[in-house]
Formats: C-alpha cells, structure tokens, sequence
C-alpha cells in the first residue's frame, strides 16, 4: 500500500484522536494522546511471506501481534500485544497487517480477517486497542487509522558505472580571425568602414524567470505526510458528564468523565457520547439549578465552546417517561 511504501517510522491515529502507544511494560498495546512519545512510534517492516503485507516494531523492538486471547471473556475483541521477534506464537496469533486504504485512512487486517481496533466507551474498553470484525454502525470507524509518517525510507546510492565507454574528443576549432585593426584601402577614394568606429551594441537584461506555480492540492497532501513534530489541533469544548440510573440519580461521590468535543451541533455531541460510551439509546440532559430535576437538551450549544455539564439518560429508563414528548408521555 503506497501510505506505507517510503514508510520507515508512521504514527497510528485513532478515530478518538489518540496514537497507537506500546506500553511502558513491553506487553500491552493501548492509545494515548501524546503523539510526541517514542511510544507512539512504530518502525515498519516488509513481511516477509506476506506480500502487500507489513510488520510494525515498537521502539522495545517487539512487534504489533493479533494474539489469539479474548479481551473479555464472552466478547469477541481479542488482545493485541507486543511480542519479541524470536518469541514462539501460537497458530492463532499473526505479527502480519495487510493494509487496506479507505480515503486518506487505512485499516490493517490480519490474515485471520481481523481488523485492528481501537475501542472506545467506559473503562475496560475506553483506550484499549483489540482486533475484531465491526458489526455495529457506531463502531464502523473504530477501525479505521490516520497513518502519519514520521521518517521516510533513505533510497540506496546508486552504483557507479564501470567499464564505460572513453568520451571521444573532439577536434580542436578553427582560430578567430583577427579582428582588431580594420581593412586597409585599396585606394585613394576608398574611406576605412564606420562600422569598426561604432560601439558593439548593448544585451538587453534578461528577464528574472516566472515564479513556480503554487503547489497543488495533491503536493499539499504527500508533504503533510511527513512530519516529526506532533499534532496541534484547535481546542473545542470541554463535555463533562455523569450516566444516570434507571430513577435519574447521579452517585455524586464519583467524579464522571469528561472528554473535548470539536463538534458544532447538538447531533454531533450525541454521536461522540455514544462512542465514548458504547450506548446508543441516550438522552442528553441538564439538570435545573433551582428544583435539581433533569431536562431533556433539544436546542443548540451554548455559545463560545463554553464548558457543558450534563447528565445522560437511557430512553429505556423510568425517568425518561416523565420526560415531555417525543420521550415521555
């Protein structure tokens, strides 16, 4: 796949934002937002019975594996590991990833049919990266991964030629007459030519050559690809929420979750909490300030990228029914 064909080293980015991160105990495989950390970086390698297909190596010197071990028993996600190079690796397990492009993304599958995931939602599963087959529509994209390329392949000097053919010389050029003293006269009615009096004429200055064109789109695109430096992205809003029970109550003791929003409109906020916490029949909710009770949120944002403190509210629930319509009665 040409996203990896000059590839030495790429960083992985999620679609939660954050970068495929080798773990500090040379095991684990998890996500992080700290693109700058070695962590974050893999150095790629062709596979070698595998063509089309690369290896990913940690900065441990251990490879990206699809091992063969659920995540959670009962769940379908299995572990993604480091692994040494010599390690023995049962049949199930694969250090190969075949990648896919989708747009300007990619996914990596193993030979297994695998993809590798990175999972989002309430802990366990919030930063962790396994490898499965989406089957839902709110999951579709956890499968798919910026490929940002950190150093390029240096290309092999090429060899110098030997035994060339002897470059033939050639023959010397004729002398330039002497020009320097003009024709005598032949006789007394003849006037020595002007043309040697007059000065030689003067060049023109030549013109300074066109500026180049501005760079395409395309040129634009394959220079973003390189880069060392980490990521700057514009800050949203910070989203802080709490998960009611079944009645609406909130454990106050605890201390909730938040997470930065880009987006612009209510949708948008609804789709990003139902990724983050793997539910897909919620409601978002404030909660009054005067009689404490939830209210369902229907309008848009507040202005600004202010800071949002709310509650979400399964549709299923009892408090939901209390709510006016579209949700209640």
């Amino acid at each position: 796949m040409e996203l990896f064909a000059r590839a030495k080293v790429v960083r992985l980015r999620s679609h939660h934002d954050k970068f495929l991160y080798a773990d500090e105990d040379e095991v684990r495989v998890t996500q992080d937002r700290d693109g700058s950390s070695a962590n974050a970086r893999w150095t790629v390698e062709a596979a070698p019975h595998s063509a089309g297909a690369v290896r990913l190596r940690s900065r441990y010197g251990r490879y990206l594996t699809a091992s063969g071990e659920p995540f959670l028993l009962g769940m379908t996600g299995r572990k993604v590991r480091q692994t040494a190079p010599a390690a023995p690796r049962p049949a199930n397990a694969s250090v190969d990833w075949e990648p896919l492009r989708d747009g300007f993304q990619a996914r990596l599958r193993t030979k297994a049919g695998h993809f590798l995931r990175a999972n989002g939602g309430l802990p366990p599963w919030r930063n962790s990266v396994t490898h499965d087959v989406p089957h839902r529509t709110a999951t579709q994209d956890w499968v798919l991964w910026d490929v940002e390329v950190v150093q390029l392949l240096t290309p092999a000097p090429r060899p110098e030629r030997t035994g060339s053919a002897p470059v033939a010389k050639l023959p010397d050029s004729p002398p330039a007459p002497d020009l320097g003293k003009p024709p005598q006269a032949h006789g007394p009615h003849h006037r020595p030519s002007k043309s040697y009096a007059t000065p030689p004429p003067t060049l023109e200055p030549v013109a300074p050559p066109p500026p180049p064109p501005p760079p395409s789109r395309l040129n634009k695109l394959e220079s973003s690809l390189s880069f060392s430096a980490p990521l700057h992205k514009v800050e949203g809003r910070a989203i802080h929420y709490h998960i009611a029970d079944d009645l609406g109550n909130v454990d106050e003791g605890t201390v909730g979750h938040s997470f930065t929003f880009n987006g612009s409109n209510l949708e948008e906020l609804a789709h990003k909490l139902q990724e983050e916490t793997g539910l897909e029949d919620i409601i978002i909710c404030t909660r009054s300030p005067i009689n404490g009770k939830l209210t369902p949120l229907r309008l848009q944002l507040p202005p600004n990228n202010a800071a949002m403190h709310i509650v979400l509210v399964q549709e299923s629930s009892k408090v939901a029914k209390s709510f006016p319509w579209p949700y209640g009665s």
